[in-house]
């Protein structure tokens, strides 16, 4: 078996198992779930009529194109960022930090550092998806100056996916637990 130096001292540990397949795609599928909602919130930071109405379009039209398009593209870039972390938990660079990375790089990455974050993300990101499926989206798209019709429609299709992201983030953090924690 391969050796995975720790840093630059002649400390070293058996090497991690690679990823299952499942688990592989998973942390793709993971960074995927945020690609449709960040789309359609740059969409309407750019003023693209995505159906609001009334006082909540007249709301929104004065800081977009403006501030309000900075915020909504700066929240769908951190959206995907850390939904790409979860490729960290099935790549090397999830156990060891790329040398590039101020401070960090070259050296191990702790599983706890990894796991941690991973659950409550997951966990967190779970009881939103759910709480937004189950009864949030519904009340927020009864208010009128939701979008309605077609423009709810693909509303409703861009923020789906968001759903899986908890769950996903879950079952790829739990292999990567499974995969370090039993090396040591």
């Amino acid at each position: 078996m391969s050796k995975l130096a720790i840093n630059a001292r002649t400390t070293t540990r058996p090497a991690v198992p690679p990823a299952p397949r499942w688990a592989e795609l998973a942390a793709k599928a993971t960074v995927l779930t945020t690609v449709p909602s960040g789309l359609w919130r740059i969409a309407f930071g750019f003023g693209i009529p995505v159906g609001f109405t009334g006082a909540t379009a007249a709301r929104y039209a004065e800081h977009q194109p403006g501030w309000g398009t900075v915020y909504v593209v700066v929240l769908s870039a951190l959206a995907e960022a850390l939904a790409f972390l979860t490729v960290g938990l099935v790549r090397p660079w999830g156990q060891l930090a790329p040398r590039w990375i101020p401070l960090i790089g070259g050296r191990a990455v702790h599983p706890l550092a990894a796991i941690v974050p991973g659950a409550l993300g997951s966990a967190f990101l779970t009881v939103l998806g759910i709480t937004a499926a189950v009864g949030g989206w519904g009340r927020n798209m009864a208010e009128p100056d939701s979008p309605h019709g077609a423009a709810g429609l693909v509303m409703t299709l861009a923020y789906l996916p968001l759903v899986a992201w908890g769950p996903l983030l879950g079952a790829v953090t739990i292999d990567y637990a499974r995969r370090t924690l039993s090396r040591r």
